[in-house]
């Protein structure tokens, strides 16, 4: 019987001096130009013919798929959670261009969180609620899917914390395409028209030069910061040292220690850091979160994505990953999920599941290969882990190996541990998982919303656990989760499964309507 548990780097004094004389106009020779024309369909994907004399230098990390563990001598699974939406927008942007994604490009656990889910609001005093739910694996027969959710308190718009915004923007060369800086403009556009008196915002762009061509100025005075952008043209090599430092030196400047402050940095991935070292980078990045900026990186475009260099250095700075392909993902990621996307409600959430060896024999994380963490680290408060924002939705999927003679009684307890947005110290709380398999008819619409986008997501990365998976099943999934679709982004999932069946030489059964 289905069960379902609801519970509730050094910063040298030059670049400072540099940023604190740079308030008053931008320094290095920046090109200008008029705005952009806009696209007649600004709302889709945008295409952009691949050029057959440039290299394609993209670059993913490597992923080795989880296998399973068994469960006497591994009776607990740690790993932290991941908010990053930005494999699911890429493949998108793959499949639309027709092309089926590199494997190492599909990061399934951040095509599971791309959606919302119908998670309860926490009550009490807890950041989020948390909800678990165990029903059959679509894929094999024989075994259990254990999903995992929580849900991050949300925040009314006119709750929303004063926000310190800087806009670290690519203006080199490379960004001059119809998907990179226009699209970009576009898309922050988008934020600063939701922007108050109350917030502050400033454009610091990085080329051949890098300087500051906004300081911070109101939100509501959006004639200056919409000119600003509307100025901005590419030009130039990618040198993004010093624009990264320029750009804390003037969050610092500004800090509201009641606010949100954060650097956000956009680009088409090819960050050169100049004369500063990686490592001094990721040091700087590290103690700048700590004083409370963190850093959200935007990707856009296509041919030069560093997509491993963009995760890493959000993830450093306790930020998040979006891969910008249209206006629609950037009204999604800046505007619709702005609480989400700029405000955290907790940091360095890690989650371990602790299970019984009794009802369940081995089990498989699926995803978050780069997230895993030992069992020490869940307790260890010196250990990074990801952060959730206000009204966020994180989606976790094990599939489970029942031991002989399982009953269905307790499965397994799911135990989290966080630090509140200030803190230093952790806390943490616990809920059991419980249930026995169901009929998948029976389980709920995010259920098979989050199995569809598994099986679409092994499917194209070839796992060797993809079991009897197919588009058509994964598609079938998907569309029996359109009765929540407000937003239309599960329908338009339903499509993108049918169009990697069409270039896989498969057939998808289902038809988003």
């Amino acid at each position: 019987m289905l069960h379902v548990t609801r519970r509730m780097f050094a910063l040298p004094m030059c670049l400072l001096a540099a940023a604190a004389s740079a308030c008053g106009g931008y320094g290095g020779k920046l090109k200008m130009a008029t705005p952009y024309k806009m696209a007649a369909n600004p709302n889709a994907p945008v295409a952009v013919a691949d050029g057959a004399r440039k290299p394609n230098t993209e670059r993913y990390g490597k992923i080795v798929e989880n296998e399973f563990r068994d469960t006497a001598k591994h009776p607990t699974c740690t790993f932290s959670i991941d908010v990053d939406t930005a494999a699911y927008s890429n493949v998108r942007r793959f499949l639309t261009s027709g092309k089926l994604p590199p494997r190492d490009a599909v990061r399934i656990e951040e095509m599971i969180n791309y959606f919302g889910y119908d998670y309860p609001e926490p009550t009490g005093n807890q950041p989020f609620s948390i909800i678990t739910e165990v029903g059959p694996a679509p894929w094999n027969a024989k075994h259990e899917l254990l999903h995992i959710g929580l849900k991050g308190r949300s925040i009314a718009a006119d709750k929303m914390p004063a926000r310190n915004l800087v806009f670290l923007l690519d203006v080199s060369g490379s960004m001059g395409s119809s998907d990179k800086l226009p699209l970009l403009m576009r898309g922050l556009s988008l934020l600063v028209n939701n922007l108050n008196e109350n917030d502050s915002v400033a454009i610091v762009v990085y080329a051949g030069a890098s300087g500051v061509v906004l300081p911070p100025t109101r939100g509501d005075d959006k004639h200056a910061i919409l000119g600003a952008l509307n100025r901005l043209r590419a030009g130039g090599s990618t040198n993004g040292g010093a624009g990264i430092n320029l750009a804390y030196a003037l969050a610092q400047k500004h800090f509201d220690k009641n606010g949100i402050n954060r650097v956000i940095l956009a680009t088409d991935g090819d960050f050169n850091v100049g004369s500063t070292s990686r490592s001094a980078l990721v040091e700087l990045i590290e103690r700048k979160r700590k004083s409370g900026v963190y850093l959200s990186v935007l990707g856009f475009g296509r041919g030069n994505i560093k997509d491993d260099t963009m995760e890493m250095l959000a993830d450093k700075g306790n930020g998040n990953y979006a891969y910008i392909d249209s206006l629609a993902e950037a009204r999604k990621v800046l505007v619709t999920q702005a609480g989400g996307t700029l405000v955290t409600i907790a940091k360095d959430v890690k989650i371990q599941l602790a299970l019984d060896a009794k009802q369940v024999a081995s089990y498989r994380l699926i995803g978050y290969e780069n997230r895993m963490l030992s069992k020490e680290d869940f307790k260890d408060d010196r250990k990074d882990a990801g952060e959730i924002g206000a009204g966020h939705t994180v989606t976790a999927l094990y599939e489970l190996v029942p031991a002989d003679g399982a009953t269905g009684a307790s499965v397994a307890t799911v135990k989290l541990r966080y630090k509140q947005p200030k803190a230093t110290k952790s806390v943490g709380f616990q809920v059991p998982v419980t249930g026995a398999r169901a009929d998948l008819k029976a389980t709920s619409t995010d259920f098979k919303l989050s199995a569809a986008v598994a099986a679409f997501g092994m499917l194209l990365r070839d796992s060797k656990h993809k079991g009897t998976a197919s588009y058509a099943m994964a598609a079938q999934l998907a569309e029996a989760s359109l009765r929540r679709d407000a937003h239309g982004y599960r329908r338009q999932l339903v499509g993108l499964i049918n169009k990697a069946a069409a270039l896989a030489g498969h057939t998808s059964k289902a038809v988003a309507r």
